[in-house]
């Protein structure tokens, strides 16, 4: 059986032209937004409405947010006011989605061609990376790019 296919893109750091590009590029058939607030004047060309206009017409792609991938703000706002470092963001949000069970929320075969969306520009320190390596954990055969 072959793996399914999931990535992942962060929109910070790249412009239009290199985001949409990437996505057509790989192939995505749907972008799910796993950002908390996905409506943010900071958000450029990734506000919610936006996105997906771009999305169909540019890459004939579909558009999902789902913030029960995100973290709470709590913990988002605690990581970025530097009161907890990374291993305790970790920590934290680790087993918020294990007790959301986030597997249930989706399937291995939606996964498949999809990418996850989130804003930073790198999947070292960011959750999108974190979701999908659980995710890969819960369903197995999944083989995770970041864009």
């Amino acid at each position: 059986m072959l793996p399914v296919k999931l990535y992942t893109i962060g929109f910070t750091k790249k412009n239009a032209k290199e985001f949409f590009s990437k996505l057509r590029k790989a192939g995505i058939t749907k972008l799910i937004d796993i950002r908390l607030n996905n409506v943010s004047q900071l958000a450029g060309f990734a506000k919610r409405d936006d996105l997906n206009f771009f999305l169909k017409e540019l890459c004939d792609c579909d558009y999902r947010h789902m913030p029960s991938f995100a973290p709470t703000k709590e913990i988002l706002d605690a990581y970025k006011k530097k009161q907890i470092d990374w291993d305790e963001y970790v920590r934290r949000f680790s087993k918020l989605i294990k007790e959301r069970k986030i597997e249930n929320n989706i399937s291995a075969e939606e996964l498949n061609n999809a990418c996850f969306l989130c804003s930073e520009p790198t999947p070292e320190q960011c959750h999108r990376r974190l979701v999908s390596e659980y995710l890969k954990d819960q369903f197995g055969n999944i083989e995770i790019k970041h864009l």
